[in-house]
């Protein structure tokens, strides 16, 4: 045998022997270990994950507005307006209502900085799924009080403070988590990006579908939100996102 066929087969020459370094390339080969999994890539992307939550946004606004007497818990761009309504004396708008929403919002969004600074250095799987499975234990504690309570003076107070207290919550979580166009529950600079950016305006529309779709989300809440309010009350929209929530908490995953 010729010393190139030698080489290419690894014969050393000797009956019954081969080449020892080809088999050890070889076993390293084979025993390299594969690439652990990246345990915040198992779940559902948090993209469509805050869709959902926009989704939900709507819902809740539909519950605030419609009956907690015109106060949103969600949207606190819209609350301010409220609330200079309400101090104008427009009829059908509560000062005191509307400074609770705002009030426990704000203290729901320091929460959730606190728990920003504890565990945003860490697994942002843990750190959504946990912010979120509280959201769903609030916004089911509030569906409880709707259905056990429903013509109490002390309920629209309760409901109030304690979905405005969730709201703010996730919004500072989200906020955190920056993921883009994906506020959950402001729209406004969505839509101005969708139109400032959009082909039209000589933009090149990249984050069009991202800013379309949660559009769509939030009005598909608020249009299943309101449906549920007009025949069903409070407590069984409320239940209903709690659900949602409460589903995402179980899924999420802590990549975009």
């Amino acid at each position: 045998m010729s010393s190139e066929e030698t080489e290419k087969t690894g014969d050393t020459g000797e009956p019954g022997k081969t080449d020892e370094k080809a088999d050890e390339r070889t076993d390293t080969r084979t025993s390299d270990p594969a690439p652990k999994p990246d345990p915040e890539a198992r779940g559902l992307r948090l993209a469509p994950v805050l869709l959902a939550l926009t989704v939900v946004s709507g819902l809740i606004d539909a519950v605030s507005y419609l009956g907690l007497e015109h106060v949103f818990t969600a949207n606190m761009t819209g609350n301010v307006v409220v609330l200079g309504f309400a101090a104008a004396g427009a009829p059908g708008f509560s000062v005191s209502h509307t400074l609770t929403s705002l009030g426990t919002f704000l203290v729901g969004a320091v929460a959730g900085g606190r728990i920003a600074v504890r565990l945003g250095k860490g697994s942002r799987r843990t750190w959504a799924r946990l912010t979120l499975a509280a959201e769903a234990v609030l916004v089911g504690a509030a569906s409880v009080v709707a259905f056990a309570a429903p013509d109490a003076t002390a309920t629209v107070y309760t409901l109030i403070a304690v979905t405005a207290f969730a709201m703010g919550l996730r919004n500072a979580t989200v906020r955190k988590l920056g993921v883009p166009d994906l506020t959950t529950t402001v729209l406004t600079m969505t839509l101005t990006g969708l139109a400032s950016d959009s082909r039209a305006a000589g933009g090149t529309a990249h984050h069009s579908p991202r800013r379309t779709a949660s559009v769509i989300a939030m009005l598909a809440g608020a249009l299943l939100g309101a449906w549920l309010v007009l025949h069903h009350g409070l407590a069984i929209p409320l239940l209903v996102a709690a659900g949602v929530v409460g589903v995402l908490a179980v899924m999420a995953s802590g990549r975009e």
